[in-house]
């Protein structure tokens, strides 16, 4: 087999919420497989951008911007098309999560939650994948979350944003598979991160959730490289539609 269909020389991804965790860990891994990067966060991904300056010779380029607000995804993809003129990727990682009981949980914080893990995925969906219809190939990877097939605990807000990645994911693979773009998704076990500190830091649930993964430990950032070069790369030209679970066999179980 030619290895070369995973390299993503003069390729151009834009990864949202890149600054740290599995963002920066996915924006590292596609500009050591060869992509020009434009990193992504509500403040400036400059540890990210400095690791691939000292890995690689690609070019990359950092945006602000709160996707809380609806103007700013359109922005976004915009200011990164302007500064590398064109958007190949399109990586949505950026996320947040509100944990309370469902009898407790806040209207305004299924409001955030449901804008940015869900709405402001469809919008820069939308404002990527026009431009990549219009070139005629793109590669559009969502990331889901096992709670796209399970309902979690005391995260409604997430659990139901993450079903709609999933299905929006496919949705939008039906659409534009026929016109060179592919639409797939990640689906993270759990991951050492910012989001699932709370859960590491529990003795209890820790030990719980390791003893049912299969691989006997928690996922890192680095879990992903391989599955997100993957998916950007020709090597899953005919893969559309698909929630590519990486989760040390936890759904297997």
């Amino acid at each position: 087999m030619n290895t070369d269909i995973f390299r993503l020389d003069g390729e151009v991804a834009l990864v949202t919420g890149s600054s740290r965790g599995l963002g920066a860990a996915m924006a590292t891994a596609l500009a050591e497989a060869g992509a020009d990067v434009v990193l992504h966060d509500r403040c400036c991904a400059g540890d990210t951008e400095r690791a691939i300056r000292e890995k690689t010779r690609v070019r990359t380029k950092c945006i602000v911007a709160d996707l809380s607000d609806r103007a700013e995804s359109m922005r976004l993809v915009t200011e990164a098309v302007e500064a590398m003129g064109k958007v190949d990727i399109l990586v949505n990682n950026a996320g947040i999560i509100r944990r309370a009981p469902a009898t407790d949980h806040k209207d305004l914080d299924w409001d955030e939650v449901l804008e940015i893990n869900l709405t402001a995925v469809f919008r820069l969906c939308r404002a990527a994948g026009a431009r990549m219809v219009a070139q005629g190939h793109g590669k559009i990877i969502n990331i889901a979350s096992l709670l796209s097939f399970q309902g979690g605990v005391t995260v409604p807000s997430y659990a139901a944003a993450k079903g709609g990645v999933a299905q929006l994911t496919k949705a939008l693979a039906n659409e534009w598979a026929s016109k060179g773009v592919n639409v797939n998704a990640i689906a993270p076990g759990y991951m050492r991160t910012d989001n699932t500190k709370a859960l590491v830091e529990d003795p209890v649930r820790c030990r719980q959730i390791i003893e049912r993964i299969p691989a006997g430990r928690w996922g890192e950032p680095t879990d992903l490289a391989g599955p997100v070069v993957f998916l950007a790369s020709k090597a899953s030209s005919y893969l559309n539609g698909h929630v590519l679970v990486v989760d040390g066999g936890w759904m297997g179980r």
